[in-house]
């Protein structure tokens, strides 16, 4: 229906979008909702012999409990350093080490921190949408350019950015729904 210089431009927007609702995905997960998840500490880095290296590639993470994470360090000797990773992270987690594993209890969470992390999560939503939008913006002025050059008609300007409507629409709507269970999971008690 439309040149393949148009798909393709059509193809980076889809992907575009899809890169964002991934990237917010990965933000949500690491929000702690008073639940354990592995996410939450994968990312954070430990010096492990001069190299700064993810808890995720020296140790086996695991949930026993629903509110509970249990690290299994390869290397016992990095327990101490492991430890002071994920105090220095800010989770408001405090580990509790036996020698040979650390554990990490997440408390009940309080009303209030409750709405901060709400808050939080709004702000990586409204992120994720202005990134949408943009990528939106970014193909909308590719498909004018052609359309200056008389590479597209009117009538295909017109369906295209229709298209590309639809298209963030429904990314939006895919964010929102998100968005919303993710709020249900952190107000939860």
């Amino acid at each position: 229906m439309y040149t393949e210089e148009v798909e393709l431009f059509l193809e980076e927007y889809k992907d575009s979008l899809n890169k964002a609702k991934d990237h917010y995905s990965n933000e949500l997960l690491q929000i702690r909702a008073g639940r354990a998840n592995p996410k939450l500490i994968e990312k954070i880095t430990v010096d492990y012999y001069g190299t700064m290296t993810p808890i995720s590639q020296m140790a086996t993470i695991s949930v026993p409990e629903a509110r509970m994470i249990l690290v299994s360090l390869w290397d016992i000797s990095m327990l101490k350093a492991v430890s002071k990773a994920i105090e220095s992270a800010n989770l408001g987690l405090n580990p509790s080490d036996d020698g040979r594993v650390i554990r990490l209890i997440f408390p009940q969470l309080t009303e209030e921190r409750r709405k901060e992390l709400v808050k939080e999560m709004n702000k990586y939503t409204e992120n994720a949408k202005v990134v949408c939008r943009n990528a939106r913006r970014d193909v909308l002025d590719e498909f004018k350019k052609m359309k200056k050059d008389s590479v597209i008609t009117e009538d295909d300007m017109a369906r295209l950015e229709k298209d590309v409507q639809k298209l963030l629409d429904d990314m939006i709507a895919d964010i929102d729904k998100m968005s919303s269970n993710k709020e249900k999971e952190i107000m939860e008690v």
